[in-house]
């Protein structure tokens, strides 16, 4: 369960992430475009530092759980379903015959 939570958190930092960095300001705008023009909720310098921050926070965020989720199933793959199914059976080998022919050679017919 453990797993699951934190792989669906993996999947909302990295759509948080990508309108992070889509929304800050570039030589091609991006979605920045998108904001509209009132800037001045984010303080004088605009919403530049208040993006850098958060998308600092959400980058480490998403790597601290990336690093979570691998050791989690890093530290599940010594176990195998394998292990449970697999049946021991005792199955003896054919033996050797003991007449085998010892001139089986043929001479090519010209």
């Amino acid at each position: 369960m453990t797993t699951s939570f934190l792989l669906i958190v993996q999947i909302i930092l990295v759509v948080m992430l990508v309108i992070a960095v889509l929304l800050q300001k570039s030589s091609s705008i991006g979605l920045g475009a998108y904001s509209g023009s009132n800037e001045s909720v984010f303080g004088a310098k605009g919403p530049n530092s208040f993006l850098a921050k958060t998308t600092f926070i959400i980058g480490f965020l998403f790597v601290v759980n990336t690093i979570t989720l691998g050791y989690m199933y890093g530290s599940t793959s010594t176990k195998s379903v394998v292990d449970n199914i697999v049946e021991t059976k005792n199955i003896v080998a054919p033996s050797t015959s003991a007449t085998t022919p010892a001139n089986n050679e043929t001479t090519p017919s010209k």
